[in-house]
């Protein structure tokens, strides 16, 4: 396939690029981190989440020098490859797709959860299926409607996580966010390590995706320039919010009542307002749009992954196909429906590790990003030292030090979550040793991107 008919379209802004950042995570405020409550508590989970957001922060200003100096589809497989050759690019490649193709199925099932709310009679997976069906054609429709719709839904979520927080605020009590804040117990303990360790990957959840913006990076003009501003700006919007709802959700009441459901922010705002208060069916209406602008952007964001892959020779050839009038990789796109929707059918999920369904399609989503997040900083700190000569128009601050604060923190994180989780982690390993090896055994390491020089 020649390289004229793998080239991405250059389309997106700035604008595009801080909505595709803030929207690819944003429905992790609206639901998910909550499940962590249950193991930490309010105010052990509040430490797990400061410690998360100071590498997310890290991460993000290191990250973007490699997003901007290489603004490659695929993203962080391709610093990986770059820096360590196939197999470090086959590792970085499929971790960032297993996060990529287990997240939206979770904020599928959110998005079910929400309509539920208002129609009891409408089955989670129906309108997760629904879901998918729509938002991949919308993605197949083109990259710049597609993001311009992307930038719309996040304004209207980041709009309507102020208006909870504004709504919820006067029954705040910082008695209640306390009560039991360590664990369930009002006392610090031993076992309360345990439970901030157990409660990472929906801290993480957060914040998770947001390096989703390198995978379009080579959809964006002007990528030197619009990349960095996109990032920096994304994440300090999320760390804000992040902080805002957690807070706000568990000082509004009990927080216990909260910590086991998709929806907590519409079941938070009812106890204050009452189920019929129009400023619940307000949330409940506009709080899908945060989970849309989620679920709509991690679709864009594995196709680009899988299209990348397989320009690459690392996925079969047919995945890299662009659909003939809208110049988006199409296959690719349903492709990763198609798996996610298995994925969401697939109840026998629950006994992996004893989890909710979304529980452990989060924790499988997250041990992806965790791998991606080591392996991308493994190849800033690679590129420095054997591409110095590399053009770099954004360079990672307080280079040594933030780097290696985001990769110690990583690996600290990817550490406890295999403590926790390790069924799930074995799961996870063999997908992508599966990955990796068929990918060698059919290539021998033959691979090429005809847009790598």
């Amino acid at each position: 396939m020649s390289a004229g008919k793998t080239e991405l379209a250059k389309s997106l802004n700035v604008f595009h690029l801080w909505g595709l950042a803030v929207g690819l995570v944003i429905s992790g405020e609206y639901f998910g981190w909550s499940y962590g409550w249950e193991s930490a508590g309010t105010l052990g989970f509040l430490i797990t989440t400061i410690v998360v957001a100071v590498m997310y922060t890290a991460f993000i200003f290191s990250f973007t020098e490699l997003t901007a100096a290489i603004p490659r589809a695929g993203g962080p497989f391709a610093y990986a490859r770059r820096a360590f050759g196939p197999v470090g690019g086959a590792i970085a490649g499929f971790a960032t797709l297993i996060e990529f193709l287990f997240a939206p199925p979770a904020i599928a099932l959110a998005i079910g959860s929400y309509l539920n709310v208002q129609f009891p009679g409408l089955d989670p997976k129906t309108a997760a299926l629904g879901a998918y069906v729509i938002f991949v054609a919308l993605n197949i429709a083109g990259v710049k409607v597609a993001a311009t719709f992307e930038l719309l839904v996040t304004l209207l979520a980041v709009f309507e996580l102020l208006v909870f927080m504004g709504v919820v605020s006067p029954a705040f009590s910082l008695a209640n966010f306390t009560a039991g804040g360590w664990g369930g117990s009002d006392t610090f303990s031993v076992a309360t390590i345990g439970g901030i360790f157990a409660a990472i990957p929906f801290a993480i959840w957060f914040f998770l995706a947001i390096e989703g913006v390198a995978l379009a990076a080579e959809e964006a003009r002007d990528p030197h320039r619009t990349i960095p501003r996109a990032y920096i700006a994304g994440i300090l919007t999320l760390v804000v919010l992040a902080f805002g709802v957690m807070i706000f959700a568990a000082g509004s009441g009990d927080w216990t009542q909260l910590s086991n459901l998709n929806d907590p922010l519409p079941q938070a705002m009812i106890r204050v307002v009452g189920e019929g208060s129009g400023w619940t069916h307000m949330l409940v209406w506009l709080g899908l749009f945060g989970l849309i602008a989620s679920f709509h952007g991690i679709i864009m964001g594995y196709a680009r992954q899988i299209f990348a892959l397989s320009r690459a020779g690392f996925l079969p050839e047919v995945f890299s196909a662009l659909h003939p009038r809208f110049q988006t990789p199409h296959v690719a796109t349903i492709a990763g429906g198609i798996v996610g929707v298995a994925a969401i059918y697939s109840d026998s999920l629950i006994s992996v590790a004893g989890q909710s369904l979304t529980a452990t399609i989060v924790t499988m989503a997250v041990f992806g990003a965790l791998v991606m997040y080591i392996m991308s900083m493994l190849s800033l700190f690679k590129l420095r030292k054997s591409e110095p000569g590399l053009e770099r128009p954004w360079r990672a601050p307080l280079f040594p030090v933030l780097p290696a604060i985001a990769l110690g923190l990583a690996c600290l994180a990817m550490a406890a979550m295999i403590i926790y989780n390790f069924e799930i982690f074995v799961l996870f390993a063999v997908l992508v040793a599966i990955g990796t090896g068929a990918t060698w055994l059919r290539t021998r390491g033959q691979v090429h991107d005809p847009l790598q020089d």
